[in-house]
């Protein structure tokens, strides 16, 4: 049975939130593609890992959607990300330690579908913000 685009998103969203990478997978094409700041990924596996890396580091992770706007096969998601960094997170540069520290980090995700799943994610995010968040980087002077 093939569900709606709409069905797959908020089935997606809600498995995201409630850290189910099973139901989260369960609306991903095998096929899919991922591009998010600093890396790609190709295939089902690699999704897992991927957003599992995020749902590690950051144990409350979530996602609140401010608004989500659908047209023929494709979603663009408003969004912001929460959640408090106290796992290891995976990146293509390597691993960046806990830092204890909050983030809430907005983004835009446009997302497209194939007969009800997933098939493409291309995530936006101001990488820069989340790494000052964490203090990894320092954060701009205030302005005079």
């Amino acid at each position: 049975m093939t569900i709606s685009m709409r069905e797959a998103f908020e089935r997606g969203t809600d498995a995201f939130n409630a850290h189910d990478m099973d139901g989260f997978a369960e609306v991903i094409a095998d096929d899919v593609v991922v591009v998010a700041p600093g890396m790609r990924c190709a295939g089902k596996p690699a999704f897992v890992e991927f957003y599992g890396g995020w749902l590690q580091a950051f144990h409350d992770a979530h996602i609140e959607v401010h608004h989500v706007h659908f047209l023929d096969d494709i979603a663009v998601e408003e969004g912001t990300f929460s959640g408090t960094h106290d796992g290891v997170l995976p990146t293509p540069n390597g691993e960046i330690p806990p830092t204890g520290r909050s983030v809430s980090v907005p983004y835009i995700h446009v997302l497209r579908y194939r007969n009800g799943l997933h098939v493409s994610f291309n995530l936006a995010f101001d990488r820069l913000l989340m790494l000052e968040q964490l203090g990894l980087i320092p954060a701009p002077a205030p302005a005079r």
